[in-house]
């Protein structure tokens, strides 16, 4: 059998099937975002390239090539080569505040003629690759303070640099990788205290201090009088009860103290919007309100493709972009919205499947990097078109009109296809 013959038995066609399926959903939507009833543009028209339908197509070819490029590279290339892709990347993250152009207030681009790119979505890849090679060392284990602090500093680097030029929401992403690193052995605590923060951030921004004051002498009070091993141990018991009011209240006024005189006004105004969308109705909050609308409106079967009016009056800005998912809501309506979701939990589940059939840590790693960021990106960018969390940027997953975004979940899902594909080929750990 030829090596073309045995690398398409071995693909998984079921997740290249799936990708094919959003990328060209996506493109609809796009199309559908743009649609003009009055003047309808078409493929053969050569004005339709200078729309987000007509650019995304182009991309959407252009993805393609990349597919054949990567699958055209020795496996073994994207372990060897992890340290410079990775370097090259931080390379252009330190560039592009000097180099790089503006665009929605986020400088963070660089433009090349015609195209921008945006090296932010691409330095997701170049992370989760060097995280996934650095725990394929034989004397790694993740519960050795000194291995911590080595895959904190590699995922730390690009997230600073990624905030400096004004992309809050992509550094963001780079959380994701918690589930990496809990996968390959990170103590279980890590994850807790994260989720932990993020309820205390989020109590902090909707109750008083003393409100939460209370609630946690309520709670501690409780589980104390509930447990006979903490009454036998009244003493140390106290002590550890009131060390952790102390540092929650801690953190409570520091997330205060952050809110109020740390975050720029924008950012400030963006969480009023989350809490109380009615804070800024006409600004900030028309975003949300306009989108919960569109997607409303679809009831459960939607208004039919095209069909859809708040798409058609451009009642939700960036619709195309990172507010995609009202154009599904709204034209496809419950039914529409519930499909996209179970395919792309059934998505992500096929693709944790895989990594944990490799014999090489460093390709499951790998794949749950993919699953991490894939995840991330879902659950926020439809939390912002329903108002579960602040607008940020974040884009929906091969759905979402750009060339970067598309660009790099392309290159970030097909390594990881290209290396499912040599699993035999690859040395267990």
């Amino acid at each position: 059998m030829s090596q073309q013959n045995q690398l398409v038995s071995k693909v998984d066609w079921i997740t290249i099937s799936l990708y094919a399926l959003f990328v060209i959903a996506g493109w609809m939507n796009i199309y559908s975002a743009v649609y003009n009833p009055e003047s309808p543009l078409w493929i053969f028209d050569a004005k339709f390239y200078d729309s987000n339908a007509g650019k995304q197509l182009i991309w959407m070819g252009t993805s393609l090539v990349l597919i054949i490029i990567i699958f055209a590279i020795d496996f073994r290339f994207f372990e060897a080569f992890a340290p410079i892709i990775y370097a090259g990347f931080i390379l252009l993250l330190v560039l592009v505040p000097f180099l790089g152009v503006t665009i929605n207030g986020s400088h963070s681009w660089f433009k090349l003629g015609s195209i921008t790119i945006q090296p932010a979505e691409f330095a997701k890849t170049a992370t989760a690759l060097l995280l996934a090679k650095y725990l394929n060392e034989p004397q790694v284990n993740l519960s050795r303070w000194k291995n911590q602090w080595v895959v904190g500093v590699i995922i730390a680097l690009p997230m600073l640099l990624i905030i400096a030029s004004n992309e809050t929401g992509s550094a963001l992403v780079f959380a994701s990788f918690l589930i990496l690193l809990y996968r390959e052995g990170l103590p279980g605590e890590y994850p807790g205290i994260f989720v932990g923060s993020v309820v205390i951030f989020v109590s902090a921004l909707l109750l008083s201090p003393w409100t939460i004051l209370l609630v946690l002498i309520l709670m501690v009070g409780g589980i104390i009088g509930m447990s006979p091993i903490y009454i036998q141990r009244m003493r140390q018991t106290y002590v550890k009860a009131a060390l952790f009011i102390a540092g929650v209240m801690m953190m409570v006024f520091l997330v205060d103290l952050a809110v109020n005189k740390v975050l720029k006004e924008h950012q400030r105004n963006r969480i009023k919007v989350l809490i109380d969308p009615s804070f800024d109705p006409r600004g900030l909050g028309y975003q949300v309100t306009q989108s919960k609308i569109a997607i409303g409106s679809g009831g459960f079967w939607g208004k039919g493709y095209l069909q859809g009016t708040q798409t058609k009056f451009d009642f939700v800005p960036e619709q195309s972009t990172d507010f995609i998912f009202c154009t599904i809501g709204e034209e496809h309506g419950f039914f529409g919205v519930m499909v996209v979701i179970l395919l792309f939990v059934v998505f992500l589940w096929r693709i944790m499947y895989l990594a944990d059939q490799q014999r090489s840590r460093f390709a499951r790693a790998y794949g749950y990097g993919v699953v991490g960021i894939l995840f991330f990106h879902f659950l926020v960018n439809i939390g912002m078109t329903i108002g579960l969390m602040p607008i940020m940027g974040i884009p929906l997953p091969f759905f979402s009109y750009g060339g970067s975004s598309l660009w790099s979940f392309t290159i970030l899902l097909f390594i990881f296809l290209k290396l499912d594909s040599h699993r035999s080929d690859m040395l267990s750990r």
